[in-house]
């Protein structure tokens, strides 16, 4: 029975012990502890004053900014070329003849149909100074109707020859324009390139051959979402990287913004596109085509007070973040924010340089 007694009384002291230990490490560190132990693993970030630029990034294709193309003025065979792919060619140069045997016989048959209609409409005049003298009062009934009809059909005659007669001047005159261009001289300045069959041997009417284009004025047309195109205006610099070409930067504005969407937001969700158009600075190493990436400077500000932008929380319409206090506390401040970039925000209000902001 004594035994039973120890027993029962080691077990109640082993029991207390142990409840008293998990008390113990349960308890709740006092608040001071605490903070130290969160500001001793945070990352702290200190307050400072620094030049920040805000930029937009889009992506596009080089293209030149004037292009002239040339197309074939009539259907013929070429007689001979005077470009190559690439030549540098001046306003006036020759490019190339076409054979004009076709042209030319067609010319000289509206010719002869011109010199006949004149010839049906003088005899026609002739023809009524002649029935106008005839006219007697001893006629029938009978020939005086005939006499009649017969004027007012040489009246009609003679309005259709004038009107195909005016109508042949006219392909007469187109024809003999387009002799002129058999010797098809350059309309501008500039890079001559083939447009798919190099020197072809034969052309058809308006056919596109070719295309002049100047190498010194190229542009960049990328997209931007409806957000970003209230963020740019026109003149607005561009700094821009060749994709294919790793080091070389090109400065460049922007030149023009679309007015309309280019593709409108739809059941899927996807956000307007608009159209944005800037002008880069000659390069010997530019040309159309190159994939490239600008950085459009929206804002700039020199010396204001920044901080990281992951430091920066937001509840509602409040930003906030959180400092660490003299004491080694953190503590929540809320701030009003300007520009922001990806990796540092300007504070407008609610800190001072040197402030210590903590990201728990």
């Amino acid at each position: 029975m004594k035994k039973k007694k120890w027993i029962i009384a080691i077990a109640t002291v082993l029991v207390l012990g142990v409840t008293g230990l998990l008390f113990w490490q349960s308890r709740p560190a006092d608040k001071s502890k605490q903070a130290a132990m969160q500001t001793t693993n945070a990352l702290k970030f200190k307050v400072t004053r620094e030049d920040l630029a805000s930029s937009v990034e889009v992506k596009g294709k080089s293209s030149y900014q004037q292009e002239t193309y040339i197309n074939a003025p009539f259907a013929a065979d070429v007689k001979s070329w005077n470009v190559k792919e690439g030549q540098q060619v001046k306003k006036g140069d020759l490019l190339f003849q076409l054979v004009d045997t076709d042209l030319r016989n067609e010319i000289a048959e509206l010719q002869a149909s011109a010199r006949k209609q004149e010839l049906d409409i003088r005899l026609g005049e002739f023809q009524a100074t002649i029935g106008s003298g005839d006219a007697s009062t001893g006629i029938s009934e009978a020939d005086a109707k005939q006499r009649f009809a017969q004027n007012e059909s040489r009246k009609i005659q003679e309005e259709i020859n004038r009107l195909n007669l005016e109508h042949g001047r006219t392909q007469l005159t187109e024809k003999i324009e387009k002799l002129k261009s058999s010797q098809f001289t350059a309309p501008e300045d500039g890079i001559f390139l083939f447009d798919s069959t190099k020197e072809p041997k034969s052309v058809k009417e308006s056919e596109r051959i070719g295309k002049i284009v100047d190498l010194s004025k190229l542009q960049l047309i990328c997209m931007v979402g409806e957000f970003d195109l209230f963020r740019l205006s026109e003149g607005l610099p561009v700094e821009v990287r060749v994709d294919a070409l790793k080091g070389l930067k090109l400065q460049g504005k922007v030149e023009r913004l679309s007015k309309f969407a280019k593709s409108a937001s739809d059941a899927s969700g996807s956000a307007a596109q608009f159209e944005v158009v800037i002008s880069l600075e000659p390069n010997e190493r530019l040309i159309a085509g190159l994939s490239l990436t600008a950085s459009i400077q929206t804002d700039k500000k020199t010396g204001v007070l920044v901080i990281p932008t992951l430091s920066v929380q937001r509840e509602k319409d409040e930003y906030y973040v959180m400092m660490e206090t003299a004491q080694g506390e953190l503590e929540r401040r809320t701030v009003k924010i300007g520009v922001e970039t990806p990796e540092k925000t300007e504070i407008v209000s609610g800190l001072q340089e040197g402030d210590t902001v903590v990201i728990p």
